[in-house]
């Protein structure tokens, strides 16, 4: 039982990074725009943005857990709702093809983070989805997140890696492959549920 959860919350971390989101998109456009050496600076605030972010998750469910350990509860089943909105996104979604980006500043990557609501979705739903259940220690809930925060981080560094032939990929196969992440997530909801 734990395996299988363990199992469906890395491949809802894994979808939930590496699908195109604010982060993974401006990562992308800025490297077409201006290369790696002009980029870093933006990519540098998205990564300490997106750290910073998920510990304030953490505290948030840590205090939930502790104050409202009812609210738990809810949010589990708030976390699956936000799962199925994502598996529909997800599913229906088109890729980008505006490829300007403003300007590469390390404020610019980092304050985006902070209006992301990907990413606190994420990171609350990974944690009263699969963790709590488990744990509600404070070290093992900044520990997860810290967790998530690296895995978007690789998955940011991907997108920038890759770059154009990400892009190039994804553009011509994204029906199929939004449909294979949502057919995922949609399982994910299962294991949030259970």
């Amino acid at each position: 039982m734990l395996a299988y959860v363990i199992g469906n919350f890395l491949v809802y971390c894994v979808i939930n990074a590496f699908t195109p989101g604010p982060g993974n998109i401006l990562a992308l456009n800025t490297v077409n725009s201006y290369g790696w050496k002009k980029g870093k600076p933006l990519f540098f605030g998205i990564f300490a943005g997106y750290y910073v972010v998920q510990i304030i998750c953490a505290l948030f469910v840590y205090g939930i857990g502790a104050f409202l350990p009812s609210a738990l509860k809810i949010l589990k089943y708030i976390g699956a709702a936000y799962i199925f909105w994502l598996a529909i996104h997800v599913a229906i979604s088109k890729p980008t093809t505006d490829d300007s980006a403003e300007g590469a500043s390390f404020w610019k990557g980092f304050m985006l983070q902070f209006v992301n609501v990907k990413i606190y979705m994420f990171g609350i739903t990974a944690l009263t989805g699969y963790i709590t259940d488990y744990s509600t220690a404070l070290i093992t809930l900044v520990g997860i997140e810290l967790l998530i925060a690296t895995i978007g981080t690789i998955a940011t560094c991907t997108w920038i890696g890759m770059g154009i032939l990400i892009r190039r990929f994804y553009l011509r196969h994204y029906k199929v492959i939004n449909i294979i992440l949502a057919l995922t997530l949609l399982e994910c909801i299962y294991s949030v549920l259970k």
